[in-house]
């Protein structure tokens, strides 16, 4: 079994000097003039302010302390040390739920749904719906180890499963996921059904064979291809040359911060809300903050060439996941919006669909309390 080594968040002050330094150094570029800067990019006016703020009112020292305010952990699996948080809650060892971040999120993404997960009677809530809680950060991401090289989400749910089972001794687990996480947890399910007992979405990774069909589903497609011509660039170069955007981030916190900062404004549901209305800023930062501070912003891109190199996204003819499958649409998302069900359900086993008031790509981070509410609803059923 692996050693479980417990680990703390130490940033020194000469390593945040040296990006605070950066942030201030940068030599703005030009940009076009536009009533929206974002349509071009990252919008100008509010990344100086976000900057600005980064290096005169983001009290880091008080970010990392919260990033030290939840049980977390290192262990060795296979050739990776895998950090993760191990919230033992009400459950008591009995109710075991693991929950996977994506791209550009990090396992900070649950942590104003951590707590109320693990100990539900805190926050008006029943004992019994308490979970033993286990945030991992993906390998090459936040406090995990790096790859030698790219991989991918059905090598991550190996390691994860690894980590559940026999670091953690877990026989059997709920599992959860947007983003790659989604990707992870039916890899989860789909590998290691005899350990994965159920698993709830908030992104659908796999695709049916066949594709889409039918007119609901043809226009369903029509539409994600519109809006992945505009807003799906990053995804065609961290996919295909992710190095690319490697050798323009490193060394570049300001740079990383925009890339980041507008896949959060792209993907979030801000119909009746400014970004920084949905992400306070200190929030924001402590996520850039660990990209930047762990150096995963290059191996966080290579993690999309994994995907290609491990097969993409769709089964073989025939198969199917067959794990009960909850999904929970947040359609506020501008670009990754919810497939019609019939669609989903030739690739999942899909037992509860939830259709959400509001809340965009990053569920856990944007709307905790929805996104805590369905967690719960969908184990109690689940059993």
């Amino acid at each position: 079994m692996a050693q479980i080594k417990p680990f703390e968040v130490a940033w020194t002050e000469a390593e945040v000097a040296a990006v605070l330094a950066r942030v201030r150094d940068y030599p703005f570029p030009v940009e076009p003039e536009a009533p929206d800067g974002w349509n071009y990019g990252c919008d100008g006016a509010w990344l100086k302010s976000f900057c600005a703020y980064w290096t005169d009112g983001y009290d880091w020292r008080a970010a990392m302390a919260d990033l030290n305010r939840f049980p977390q952990f290192t262990a060795r699996v296979e050739d990776f040390d895998i950090h993760f948080l191990h919230v033992v809650g009400e459950a008591g060892g009995k109710r075991p739920l693991i929950v996977t971040h994506g791209w550009p999120g990090s396992h900070y993404e649950f942590w104003q749904s951590i707590e109320k997960l693990a100990f539900p009677s805190r926050f008006g809530g029943q004992a019994s719906d308490a979970f033993d809680v286990v945030v991992p950060s993906l390998p090459g991401f936040g406090f995990s180890s790096k790859p030698a090289r790219p991989i991918g989400q059905r090598t991550t749910a190996r390691l994860f499963n690894t980590l559940m089972t026999q670091v953690l001794g877990y026989p059997t687990y709920f599992a959860q996921g947007g983003d790659w996480g989604a990707m992870v947890t039916s890899w989860l399910a789909r590998d290691y059904p005899v350990h994965a007992r159920a698993i709830h979405l908030n992104m659908l990774g796999f695709r049916p064979h066949g594709g889409p069909q039918g007119e609901a589903e043809l226009a369903w497609a029509a539409r994600q291809e519109a809006a992945a011509g505009m807003m799906g660039a990053y995804l065609r170069l961290q996919v295909s040359k992710p190095q690319s955007i490697a050798w323009m981030g490193a060394g570049n916190p300001v740079g990383q911060a925009a890339w980041i900062a507008e896949r959060f404004h792209d993907w979030s549901d801000l119909r009746s809300k400014t970004l920084d209305e949905a992400y306070p800023r200190d929030r924001l930062l402590t996520n850039i903050m660990i990209y930047v501070m762990t150096g995963s912003f290059t191996t966080g891109a290579w993690y999309y060439r994994g995907l290609i190199e491990e097969g993409g996204l769709a089964f073989d003819p025939g198969q199917r996941l067959e794990v009960p499958t909850a999904f929970a649409n947040f359609p506020g998302e501008p670009l990754y919006q919810a497939p019609p069900r019939s669609f989903a359900e030739r690739a999942y086993n899909i037992v509860r669909w939830t259709d959400m008031p509001r809340g965009g790509h990053f569920a856990a981070m944007e709307e905790p309390d929805l996104y805590v509410e369905d967690v719960r609803a969908w184990a109690r059923e689940a059993g």
